[in-house]
């Protein structure tokens, strides 16, 4: 199995997408993991919907996409080698027996058959659209999220997640909450902050690049009408971006629709 999925740009956009939770698939190698057929298809296995989202926004951008192909309970992409949740012994509640008591070899040959890969790839095209541009590329990361969790509901339609650098996540809160109706968590429902978001981090913040995650919940891309409908909505902002200029938006200024930070 090929650690990463790679779909080639045709614009000159400056632009990759990410998807570090795009795949629920498990390597023959590695059986079943323990788990019943059914776990593959919750959250706890990939990001429901967030792959067919990346690939709609490639194809109508014409940009570069790095999308995992193992599941995040093989590993997760999204977390740093070590971290509890990289390869989870339990997952909100489930227990994952192929992933216990790992010894520290096993866990390192996962790490190179995968997550170094991954990683690897997006900063190749990253540093190969910089090479092309002549200026620092932007990195958008695409998620999402369960509309309900711990028996609490979610009422975010998506979030945009940020660390240090806020400017590309700033433009899209003041794009989508543009949108009448659309309820758009800062920050939420998850944290973008360190030690949370590894893979924006690592290669936007460290780098000093332009970088944005965001999430979507889930129930609202079940179909291809919920994942186009998202496709052109979050496509609308990029396009926006790259309207205003990336230059603009490195300067920190947003799109005129709202101001960023204005309520959902």
């Amino acid at each position: 199995m090929k650690p990463f999925e790679f779909i080639a740009g045709s614009a000159k956009a400056g632009i990759l997408l990410i998807c570090d939770h795009a795949s629920n698939r498990i390597p023959n190698e590695l059986g079943s993991l323990g788990i019943e057929a059914e776990v593959l298809g919750l959250h706890i296995a990939s990001d429901i919907g967030a792959a067919g989202v990346t690939r709609g926004l490639a194809a109508r951008l014409g940009v570069q996409a790095v999308l995992t192909t193992v599941s995040r309970l093989v590993i997760d992409c999204n977390r740093p080698p070590g971290h509890a949740g990289s390869i989870p012994a339990v997952s909100h509640g489930i227990v994952v027996p192929g992933n216990r008591d790992l010894s520290p070899e096993q866990r390192r040959a996962r790490e190179a058959a995968y997550f170094h890969p991954y990683h690897a790839r997006v900063a190749a095209e990253l540093a190969l659209l910089e090479q092309r541009q002549g200026g620092q590329a932007v990195l958008v990361s695409i998620h999402s999220f369960t509309p309900v969790l711990a028996d609490t509901a979610r009422p975010w339609h998506a979030g945009v997640l940020s660390d240090a650098d806020r400017r590309l996540a700033d433009f899209f809160l003041a794009a989508l909450r543009a949108e009448s109706g659309l309820v758009v968590g800062d920050n939420e429902p998850y944290s973008g902050r360190h030690p949370e978001g590894f893979s924006c981090q690592t290669h936007g913040d460290a780098m000093g690049r332009l970088n944005v995650l965001i999430e979507i919940r889930q129930d609202l891309l079940l179909d291809e009408i919920g994942i186009s409908a998202w496709v052109e909505r979050l496509g609308g902002v990029l396009e926006a971006v790259l309207a205003t200029g990336i230059a603009a938006v490195k300067g920190g200024q947003g799109p005129a629709m709202a101001e960023p930070g204005s309520a959902a």
